[in-house]
């Protein structure tokens, strides 16, 4: 089997590696190719993830390559961890929007659509140049905007399913709360990437009994301090919202955070330049600690799951993943991307039946999904019309003057990316 990541020279892909050779009995990779075009932070990973491969005694080859057609040739699947423009956008799509008055963040409102604008057109050309050299390849997403990235490459006839690593977080913390194993835990996880909350939490499968009141009546304030929500606020909903819904249930409130820290992107990029000095040492063969505060926890876990799937040869039957509606939330077109639990095999992702999203959510849902078909609209089209338009229908946006301003940040921001400008 051969699998080869996209952005192969991320300081994200230890993590991957890691779970690849944890897992490697229920996805046997006999050929890992890790692609990326930053020469030498591709010869750091990838001398260190061959590390991790001996150390923990997988047999399977890694090879290192900037060529894109090469490393996805034959390829059984791709998975995708580009980041378009590197942390140097990110941290203008983390600022830019605060002198607006709006959150500043990589994947929501305005930043998210800046980072939706630079990423589709590079994702769909990848995409295209896989389906090429090998048409029967699954696409695994986990590039952000998951639910855009997505939503474009389904569009375009890609056998694509998208990833995330929020619902295996939030199994992994409340099976850990309930003294349960993960596997044992099945979560009503329903809404779009970054935009869920978790209905139900079922022990033993979807029509299992529900331990949510139970959870969040013994353990609600841990759940609240991780979420940075109040606690209050989580017994009057009865429900877990994602962490992401912070941004809209206490925007300004971050709003106000934001302008007086510095931004989770040149944390980020001053954590990168250590864990890369930590990854040249030729005597480290696994992933430092310092990783686990890089952020997506589990990561590894979720892509290997998905892959064994996907490819039939094992992972579990029902995963949370990024996939077409079809209907299962109604008051959604059936091309919209929701993040739903699925059945998943060689097939691809079905959606399992969800309980019904109270309005209080739907609403929200269904405005973020009409932003995200004006973004990808945009994403695919170009235009200053579109980008104000998608803008102006984003929740955490809303007003003209703020979209008008905000618009003229983004292009501003993004000229070198966008070459309709």
């Amino acid at each position: 089997m051969k699998l080869t990541v996209v952005g192969g020279g991320s300081t994200y892909t230890p993590e991957l590696i890691d779970g690849f050779a944890r897992l490697r009995e229920t996805l046997p990779i006999s050929e890992l190719v890790l692609v990326d075009p930053a020469a030498e932070r591709l010869e750091l990973v990838g001398g260190l993830a061959r590390r991790i491969f001996a150390r923990q005694g997988h047999p399977g080859r890694i090879t290192t390559t900037a060529d894109l057609d090469a490393g996805v040739a034959d390829a059984d699947a791709v998975l995708l961890q580009l980041r378009v423009g590197g942390q140097a956008a990110r941290e203008k799509d983390e600022t830019w929007p605060l002198e607006c008055g709006c959150v500043g963040q990589e994947t929501t409102g305005a930043g998210g659509l800046a980072k939706a604008l630079r990423t589709v057109p590079v994702v769909l050309d990848i995409a295209e140049r896989v389906r090429r050299t090998n048409p029967d390849a699954w696409i695994i997403d986990f590039t952000n905007p998951v639910g855009i990235v997505t939503r474009a490459l389904l569009a375009a006839g890609h056998k694509a399913v998208g990833l995330c690593n929020v619902a295996i977080g939030l199994q992994r913390k409340f099976a850990a709360l309930l003294g349960l194993a993960p596997a044992e835990l099945h979560l009503d996880h329903v809404g779009l990437n970054h935009l869920t909350w978790e209905l139900g939490v079922r022990k033993g499968g979807p029509d299992g009994p529900d331990l949510l009141p139970g959870l969040l009546a013994r353990h609600g304030a841990a759940v609240a301090a991780d979420l940075r929500l109040p606690q209050e606020v989580l017994e009057r909903l009865g429900v877990v919202p994602s962490y992401y819904l912070r941004y809209f249930y206490a925007h300004d409130e971050v709003v106000r955070e934001m302008r007086e820290k510095p931004s989770r992107a040149a944390e980020v990029a001053a954590m990168e330049r250590e864990l890369l000095a930590l990854y040249a040492d030729p005597a480290l063969d696994e992933k430092p600690e310092l990783l686990a505060k890089r952020g997506g926890a589990f990561y590894s876990e979720a892509a290997v799951d998905l892959a064994a799937a996907l490819l039939g040869d094992g992972g579990s039957p029902v995963q949370v993943v990024n996939t077409l509606n079809r209907g299962t939330l109604p008051f959604l077109p059936d091309d919209a991307v929701i993040e739903v639990p699925a059945r998943v095999d060689a097939s691809g992702a079905v959606p399992l039946p969800v309980p019904r999203l109270d309005p209080l959510y739907a609403g929200l849902v269904a405005q973020v999904t009409a932003y995200e078909e004006l973004a990808l609209d945009a994403a695919l089209r170009g235009g200053r019309d579109r980008v104000f338009r998608a803008l102006l229908a984003h929740p955490l946006v809303g007003q003209y003057d703020r979209a008008e301003g905000l618009t003229d940040r983004l292009l501003a921001h993004n000229e070198e990316h966008l070459p309709w400008l």
